[in-house]
């Protein structure tokens, strides 16, 4: 896995039925067991629809890539600026088969290429010990607790973690 070729292709507004169908399979493999299936169904369906997807390439300044590797789709990065080389952190998703084998890691460090960024902020859920981990192993640090009301009686319990450059 360490020897894979990363790519991040830029996603146009074609694409979002691809990336919905990925956060789909992504979702359901590695949220159940976290939040349970009711809030993974609404969250796909709220924030992971295509249509929704199309709205926040549109109207929320977010920018997708495809992750890529041997020809291969193998999960979805979202960001959005906020300050010049400053980005928040949307989404970073990868197919639960790859995951765990540094395949994270080289995608970050594609990333880091691609924005040229000195921070980077997100927002992942508290009891997503593996996801945090991987993380705090990317030199990202815990900056606060929040929670995010996101409707249906949902709350996202998060820690906002931070990466800056040096």
């Amino acid at each position: 896995m360490h020897d894979l070729n990363i790519k991040l292709a830029r996603a146009g507004l074609h694409d979002m039925a691809l990336v919905s169908s990925l956060a789909s399979g992504i979702w359901k493999e590695h949220y159940v067991p976290i939040i349970g299936a009711a809030q993974v169904d609404y969250m796909l369906k709220e924030m992971y629809s295509a249509e929704s997807l199309i709205d926040q390439v549109k109207n929320k300044n977010h920018i997708f890539y495809l992750i890529q590797s041997a020809g291969q789709t193998l999960g979805f990065i979202s960001v959005s600026a906020e300050k010049e080389n400053e980005w928040f952190l949307n989404k970073f998703y990868i197919l639960g088969n790859v995951s765990g084998k540094g395949f994270g890691t080289k995608v970050f460090e594609e990333l880091k290429k691609t924005l040229s960024p000195k921070k980077i902020t997100l927002t992942v859920n508290r009891q997503n010990y593996k996801s945090i981990n991987f993380y705090f192993k990317n030199h990202f640090k815990i900056d606060r607790v929040a929670d995010f009301d996101i409707g249906q009686g949902y709350v996202m319990n998060d820690f906002v973690m931070v990466w800056a450059e040096g």
